[in-house]
């Protein structure tokens, strides 16, 4: 469970400037379904020329939820050009903090008030940023320009970092190696030596290695990608090579579950613990869990 702010359990039961402003003066919209995060955000300017009104409508965790009412707050009765200095750090102090992997719910905010802006100044044509640089998540459609961007302001060493702010590699994996390199071109022997590789692993595994390597490997390098979007991932046995395991939150429901089953769990123990690995669900556990609901 994750460990939020009273703040952000306030605006997220009680969430403050919830819907759409009939007839706007700037609308944002960021984000898709497909993605698991969406936020529309519109407001209203009065003569003074201030921000009087702001409304959002998002499809999110607490997470976004709690980001976009607070921003709402945060900008009323400021001007246009006052409120587009408004950074996602706003809006994090602004709750009392959020937790690591949550954090790309404030950049989303971020982005949606600099998309309503925009399609204020031009003259409410719709708006969407062009996409400079060449894809490295498929998954997201985030740009290398946009890792460099999130990298550069918020001082990021590490892929998992990336992740937390804009979901790069939070999808099938498959971009991190990359990730990581750009990470390596800004920061250079800090990030090198900061998050050097993992250890080489013994070329011999007793079965209790064997067993808290897979643990090890679900907890650091598996459970973080999962809980980013609401689900979780339990170990539930290991018989020989076969890994059962159970989703849970999100996961559990979701159906690219067989994708990340094969794309993300299986990939990674594979890689930091075993080629001849392969994982299985404990259907079980599920029809449990929902039996449960």
């Amino acid at each position: 469970m994750w460990d939020y702010t009273n703040d952000v359990m306030d605006h997220f039961l009680n969430p403050r400037n919830v819907g759409r402003i009939e007839d706007p003066d700037g609308i944002g919209e960021v984000g898709s379904l497909a993605c698991g995060d969406a936020l529309t955000l519109t407001f209203k300017l009065d003569a003074d020329g201030k921000i009087a009104d702001a409304k959002f409508q998002t499809f999110g965790c607490a997470s976004a939820v709690a980001s976009s009412s607070v921003l709402t707050e945060i900008i009323k009765g400021m001007t246009l050009e006052k409120a587009e200095k408004v950074t996602n750090d706003d809006i994090v102090d602004k709750l009392g903090g959020l937790p690591d992997q949550k954090m790309h719910c404030s950049v989303m905010g971020q982005e949606a008030l600099e998309a309503a802006i925009a399609n204020y100044r031009n003259k409410g044509e719709a708006f969407e940023p062009a996409k400079e640089g060449k894809i490295v998540c498929t998954c997201f459609g985030i740009t290398e320009e946009e890792i460099i961007k999130v990298v550069s302001e918020h001082d990021l060493t590490s892929a998992e970092q990336v992740t937390n702010f804009c979901k790069a590699g939070g999808g099938c994996g498959g971009c991190i190696p990359e990730i990581e390199k750009i990470i390596e071109n800004i920061k250079g022997d800090k990030a090198k030596t900061e998050h050097a590789a993992p250890k080489q692993r013994p070329t011999r595994l007793t079965n209790i290695q064997k067993i808290q390597l897979i643990q090890q490997t679900i907890t650091e390098q598996i459970r973080p990608t999962l809980r980013a979007d609401g689900g979780d991932i339990d170990l539930i046995d290991v018989d020989g090579n076969k890994v059962i395991v159970a989703f849970r939150g999100m996961c559990a429901q979701c159906k690219m579950a067989g994708f990340t089953m094969n794309q993300v769990v299986e990939a990674k123990l594979k890689e930091f613990v075993s080629k001849e690995l392969f994982v299985e669900e404990d259907k079980d556990s599920l029809k449990h869990q929902h039996d449960q609901e």
